[in-house]
């Protein structure tokens, strides 16, 4: 897809979104069923992937790792999101590289030690990008990939998260 394909097919979204804001509120939504032993699976728009404990907490690392997964996510959505600011740039990245790395004190997970965090305590993000165009424009396709990746907004701006529990004794 080139820079006219994307703005032709963006171009009605942003104007319906701009004529009536509440249709660009949509609700996304996950599920999971627990399965034998500890794990979970859990479908995906994609199929089934089941989830288990990191080896560092007592998994036998065969079952997809939550903490992964979510990395996973980030780069993924900063990927996509990379690609399609470059395109609106008219930009052809011959190298679109982004990785992520978390650390976790799995003390936190485990309840091994009151003042250890449960999840990440520090993330880092890389974007080893080239293409045929000047630093200053690929600077700011990366800046802007920043600002409108999904992911990484959600993590850094935490949204508010409502948990309800359905019990049956």
């Amino acid at each position: 897809m080139d820079s006219d394909a994307l703005k032709a097919v963006q171009a009605p979204l942003k104007a319906q979104y701009r004529d009536a804001p509440e249709d660009a509120v949509i609700t996304l939504s996950a599920k999971s069923n627990g399965i034998d032993g500890v794990a979970c699976k859990l479908e995906t728009s994609k199929g089934f992937i089941e989830a288990g404990l990191h080896p560092a907490t007592g998994g036998s690392g065969m079952q997809a790792c939550s903490g992964d997964m979510l990395l996973e996510v980030l780069v993924a959505c900063a990927g996509v999101t990379l690609q399609a600011v470059a395109t609106a740039f008219g930009v052809t990245l011959s190298r679109s590289d982004i990785t992520a790395e978390g650390d976790l004190d799995f003390r936190g997970t485990l309840g091994v030690a009151k003042d250890a965090p449960v999840g990440f305590r520090d993330i880092r993000m890389k974007f080893d990008i080239a293409a045929d165009a000047p630093a200053e424009t690929l600077t700011k396709i990366v800046e802007l990939t920043e600002r409108y990746c999904v992911v990484l907004q959600t993590i850094q701006d935490k949204p508010n998260i409502t948990l309800q529990s359905n019990v049956v004794a």
